[in-house]
């Protein structure tokens, strides 16, 4: 009997999705004549038991698609919402997997995928995994598909709010995504020629961001261009996060006040109110513009197609030779499996020595710090 290999996306939607399960799927098909089911909408879709076949015929023209054709969730399978409540769906899930009698399950999506796979991988499953997302912020892993799509994006947002910076004397804030690394508003920062990059890696002083605007101003340049990364804080609420992080009196008590500090500072549209001091700061009219989702959707890139593609196909091969509980990472222009417990728990940031950093300063590029 053919070997059946289920397959699912999870997490967030990210261009590259579809050229990675068409790179898996018809490398299993074609190469090695195994069988291939989807299943809708994530773990969810897994734990209710809905399918779809990926024959040839699913897997053609889907290449150039941006979003996902299985659909997606960020349905946990040890803590699934059902009848409001949070349950322990993985029993369920481990049913199904044996019901289809699935030799493999692909997993698809970014740092909880990984997680989530992993649990299942603990439950006996053989689980195989892919690096998804346009924060580029999951470990073990050169680039991740998704992120070349939307810095393609985000560049081309910085390009257009120079035109309007330039013409109107303004500082224009661009709110890009990023809540942990910073990877995204950094890049985009950089090919765009941003002249202020904020990344949570970084936290910054207003003032000195306030201070370097100024400078252009007088020097001639009487607009800014300024990309922050929806999770960038400034130095004093990286401040009251550290002193939250020594209070060791409770460990429930830390936690709920982190998150107070978290939520009172560090929410999405933390950025109007940057764009706002800048302002006052400054005297020079300043207006946000937040990217949001629009970063994330669309046709994905060709760097993306053939990441995708390579990774998707790699993957079938290590199927065929039975190497699970990895995740396929990109290295060079080759890929290597890594094994779960080597990502999990992990996030890939910007270190703080890194060469696009070093290259932004060069160029007089304002971090505030």
């Amino acid at each position: 009997m053919s070997k059946m290999i289920g397959i699912l996306t999870s997490g967030g939607d990210s261009p590259g999705l579809n050229a990675a399960i068409r790179g898996v799927g018809k490398a299993l098909l074609g190469r090695y004549c195994m069988k291939v089911v989807g299943f809708r909408d994530g773990f969810r879709g897994m734990m209710e038991n809905r399918t779809q076949l990926l024959d040839s015929a699913a897997l053609s023209g889907i290449l150039t698609l941006g979003g996902t054709i299985l659909g997606t969730s960020r349905d946990k399978p040890y803590a699934m919402p059902i009848a409001g409540k949070l349950m322990d769906m993985t029993d369920v899930i481990v049913d199904n997997y044996r019901k289809h009698h699935l030799n493999a399950l692909v997993c698809l999506g970014g740092g909880g995928t990984q997680k989530n796979a992993y649990h299942l991988m603990k439950q006996g499953l053989n689980v195989i995994t892919l690096p998804k997302t346009i924060d580029n912020d999951v470990p073990m892993t050169d680039v991740s598909f998704g992120y070349d799509t939307a810095l393609g994006i985000a560049t081309e947002a910085v390009d257009r709010l120079h035109s309007t910076a330039h013409s109107h004397h303004r500082i224009l804030v661009l709110e890009l995504m990023g809540n942990k690394a910073g990877w995204l508003a950094l890049g985009a920062g950089i090919a765009g020629g941003a002249d202020v990059i904020l990344i949570p890696e970084i936290p910054y002083d207003v003032k000195k961001v306030a201070s370097a605007i100024m400078r252009r101003s007088h020097s001639g340049q009487g607009f800014s261009i300024v990309a922050v990364a929806e999770g960038a804080i400034s130095c004093e609420v990286a401040a009251k996060l550290a002193v939250v992080g020594k209070n060791k009196d409770s460990k429930k008590k830390e936690q709920k006040q982190q998150t107070q500090v978290r939520v009172a500072d560090c929410k999405p549209g933390n950025s109007l109110h940057l764009a706002q001091q800048l302002e006052e700061l400054t005297g020079l009219e300043s207006r946000l513009t937040i990217l949001g989702y629009l970063q994330r959707g669309g046709t994905p890139s060709a760097g993306d197609r053939l990441l995708a593609t390579r990774l998707g196909t790699a993957c079938a091969d290590l199927i065929n030779d039975g190497k699970f509980g990895v995740m396929v990472a990109a290295r060079g222009d080759g890929v290597k499996p890594v094994a779960l417990k080597d990502v999990v728990g992990k996030r890939k940031t910007v270190p703080l020595n890194h060469d696009w950093i070093e290259s932004a300063r060069s160029v007089h590029t304002c971090f505030g710090d």
